[in-house]
Parts: C-alpha cells; sequence; structure tokens
C-alpha cells in the first residue's frame, strides 16, 4: 500500500473513525486539497495549520462575545474553518446553524411586543456591558470633555 493509498483511504474515512457513519456534506474536494492530501506529512502539516487558525479564530470571536458586535459571527467563521477539514466540526457548525435557524423561527413566530421586548433586554444587555468595561477601563481620552462630563454626571462612570 503506497503513502497515497493510505492518505486517500484516510480521506474517505471520517475523523472520527466511523467511515461514513454520518452523513454530512464533505468539504470541496479542490485540486490542491488533493495534492495536500497526497503526501501524508504534508496533509498533517495542513490539519495543524487549520486547527491552529481555527482556534485563533473561535478563541478571539469567544472574547468578543459579551461586547458590541459580530462576537458569534466570528466563533460560527471560526468553526468553519474547522469544518473544511474535521468531521466533529462540521457536526458542530450543522448543529450551530439548525439552533440559529430554530431559534430565529421561534422569535419570528412571537407576536411583535414579544420580539419587541427581547430586542429591548438585548439591548440592556449590550449597554449593560459596554458600562462596566467603561467602569473599569475608564472613559477614553479621545471622548470629547462636554461628553465625558455627562458620562460622569449621568451614568456615574
Amino acid at each position: 500500500m503506497t503513502a497515497a493509498d493510505t492518505t486517500q483511504e484516510d480521506a474517505a474515512r471520517d475523523d472520527d473513525g466511523h467511515g461514513g457513519a454520518h452523513r454530512l456534506s464533505r468539504p470541496r474536494d479542490w485540486a490542491w486539497r488533493r495534492r495536500i492530501r497526497a503526501n501524508r506529512q504534508t496533509y498533517q502539516v495542513y490539519r495543524a495549520i487549520v486547527a491552529t487558525i481555527g482556534f485563533v479564530v473561535v478563541a478571539g470571536g469567544l472574547v468578543a462575545v459579551p461586547f458590541p458586535g459580530p462576537g458569534w459571527l466570528i466563533v460560527f467563521i471560526g468553526v468553519s474553518i474547522w469544518a473544511s477539514e474535521f468531521h466533529w466540526a462540521r457536526r458542530l457548525h450543522e448543529y450551530g446553524m439548525r439552533k440559529l435557524r430554530e431559534w430565529n423561527r421561534w422569535v419570528m413566530s412571537r407576536h411583535l411586543a414579544v420580539r419587541g421586548g427581547i430586542a429591548l433586554l438585548t439591548c440592556l444587555f449590550v449597554n449593560t456591558i459596554v458600562w462596566v468595561t467603561l467602569k473599569m477601563s475608564g472613559v477614553p481620552s479621545w471622548v470629547p470633555d462636554p461628553a465625558e462630563a455627562f458620562l460622569h454626571t449621568h451614568l456615574a462612570l
């Protein structure tokens, strides 16, 4: 058995070793990925690089989650990076997307007042995070003096 045969066999088997027990879509099989998989050492290095980049993106997204901005989107992008090479990450990505669709469906099926309440609670949460951050770190120096005075007077910063 050649190294290419072993690599193809490994590529055909799912990362969890079940050989297709899960019916998830495989990522695109571009020519450059086939060339990488043809050499076992290159393939292992490639997988390590994908794992590292995915980890950095997911970790950065998790740090950003409590702050205003696209924290969860960044996490999903990181999991998508992992999912390009790892079966367990494809399952996690599809699970997350399924839950996101269910949440969206549930919210959209509610009365407008309930959706408004969810939006209000979300805004309250984001504003609380911003207030705590400013309380702990102080008002940035680039904020104009009148705005800083307002923040100190009315928001107890």
